[in-house]
């Protein structure tokens, strides 16, 4: 059955892997990322190696949350159902530090930019038959400081990164809980993938960038993990395939996750 999938910061990396193999399989996809010159040629050359023209693109910034809230304005408009949504776009380094509003640049689009979209096209999800929302998580996960989150404090772009992406964890699990029929996963793809993001940021890979393009595309349509909705998959716990496993502890700490959504809420 043809799928209706978003998949945010698609232009490169295995986001954009993952459009390719969805794109193969005759599904319907939207690239999303920041430069409308970069979507419209992914557009094209996903087009031309899949041989489908159901490819098509979604701009905005995700350091800037009102670009955030206008494209939700524009998926409510025009893709009533999205039967997927991936949450892939990420940052690590930057020439920037603070988003225009003082928000480190990594908690806004890593985390704040993911939870605003999802959020705010929460009904274009829920017209879905078996909806399915993967989150991108990673292994680098640190307890969450609302001084941080907030732009307050600043920390170094590690610590930043690690800190967000334990933040989008930890939402993860919350709004599986409270939306039981949409399966909700949170992924560590791999560590160092053969990726921009992580020669930028390491100067070096592990694994091939497939490893991470495979696993999302499982995540996202095989039925082996329509029933596995508020979990943790760590793909470094195999050479191939990962597994389920535990994410960081504050992932299950209900009087923080309480204190991340409290916190998370007066940002947007």
């Amino acid at each position: 059955m043809n799928k209706t999938i978003i998949i945010t910061g698609s232009t490169d990396g295995i986001g954009k892997g993952t459009a390719l193999k969805l794109a193969q399989e005759g599904h319907t996809v939207y690239i999303h990322g920041r430069s409308e010159t970069k979507v419209n040629n992914v557009i094209e050359e996903i087009k031309a190696a899949s041989n489908n023209d159901n490819i098509k693109g979604l701009v905005a910034d995700f350091s800037d949350l009102k670009a955030v809230s206008t494209l939700v304005e524009q998926i409510k408009k025009e893709i009533p159902t999205v039967d997927i949504l991936i949450n892939n776009a990420g940052i690590f380094k930057s020439q920037v530090e603070k988003t225009k509003d003082g928000l480190d640049i990594r908690m806004a689009v890593n985390y704040l930019a993911p939870s605003l979209l999802t959020h705010g096209i929460l009904s274009s999800i829920e017209n879905s038959q078996s909806p399915r929302i993967i989150n991108l998580s990673s292994a680098a996960q640190s307890t969450v400081r609302p001084a941080v989150l907030s732009g307050d404090a600043t920390v170094n772009e590690s610590e930043a990164y690690a800190q967000s992406k334990l933040a989008l964890t930890m939402w993860s699990f919350y709004f599986a809980k409270q939306h039981p029929n949409i399966t909700t996963i949170a992924l560590n793809p791999g560590s160092l993938l053969n990726t921009k993001m992580a020669k930028e940021a390491y100067g070096q890979h592990w694994s091939p960038a497939e490893k991470g393009v495979n696993i999302l595309y499982d995540l996202a349509t095989s039925d082996a993990y329509k029933d596995a909705t508020g979990k943790y998959f760590d793909n470094d716990k195999g050479e191939n395939i990962g597994q389920f496993a535990s994410a960081h502890p504050d992932a299950y700490d209900e009087s923080k996750i309480t204190t991340l959504l409290k916190a998370t809420r007066s940002l947007m």
